[in-house]
C-alpha cells in the first residue's frame, strides 16, 4: 500500500467519524454477506448501496433494525439486519 493510499483511507475514516458521531477506533467485529436474493439498493443518507453477495466488514451492530458496515470500497453505511448472512 502506498503512502497516497494510507492518506486516503485515513481521511475516509475521519470523514466516517465525523458522520456518524463515531468515536474510538475503527474495529472490524466480523464479516457478513449481503443476501444473494436481496433487491439492490442505491445508498441514500446513511445507508450503505445493497448489492448482491456482497460481503461487508461490520463495525457495530446498532439496533435491532441495522448495522453499521464497511464496503471494499471503504465506504460506511447503514444496512438493514433482515438481509445479511452470517458467513
Amino acid at each position: 500500500m502506498t503512502l497516497k493510499e494510507c492518506k486516503k483511507e485515513d481521511k475516509a475514516d475521519r470523514e466516517f467519524q465525523k458522520k456518524f458521531k463515531f468515536e474510538g477506533s475503527i474495529k472490524v467485529l466480523t464479516q457478513m454477506m449481503v443476501d444473494p436474493a436481496v433487491i439492490e439498493k442505491k445508498g441514500r443518507g446513511k445507508n450503505l448501496p445493497l448489492r448482491r453477495g456482497e460481503i461487508l466488514d461490520v463495525i457495530q451492530f446498532t439496533d435491532e433494525e441495522l448495522i453499521l458496515c464497511r464496503n471494499s470500497k471503504r465506504k460506511y453505511g447503514y444496512v438493514p439486519r433482515a438481509v445479511m448472512l452470517h458467513l
